[in-house]
């Protein structure tokens, strides 16, 4: 089953990520579709990356900027993605969210935090 029409408009979604003890942890993110998929961007050293470097299981869900559910949770697969993806997958985040995101790039190219991120390409499950 793809992902929801709802997840894929969604200006936010939130990603829930899973603890080794089984706990889900959600955080609110951009995404952008990128096929029948969304790829999103964190800094390497988050939470979430660790916990999808243990397990790909995922689930998402739009939102609000703050993480209040806006629909229901769908079973994904987030997978991190290989250097050689990052360039079309900052494009499609680019196309969504402009001007916010080159400030952001800013910020981070800034803080020398740029080149720590890790892009995330996550499927319905």
């Amino acid at each position: 089953m793809p992902l929801s029409e709802d997840i894929l408009r969604a200006r936010y979604v939130s990603l829930a990520t899973f603890r080794r003890d089984g706990r889900k942890v959600a955080t609110p993110v951009w995404a952008a579709p990128l096929g029948d998929e969304l790829v999103l961007f964190s800094a390497g050293d988050a939470g979430k990356i660790k916990r999808l470097r243990n397990s790909s299981r995922s689930e998402l869900a739009p939102c609000d900027v703050r993480g209040k559910l806006e629909g229901e949770w769908q079973a994904a697969q987030a997978t991190i993605m290989d250097a050689d993806e990052v360039k079309a997958a900052h494009a499609a985040l680019q196309q969504k969210y402009g001007w916010q995101l080159g400030l952001l790039d800013l910020v981070s190219r800034v803080g020398g935090r740029i080149e720590q991120r890790a892009y995330v390409r996550v499927a319905a499950a």
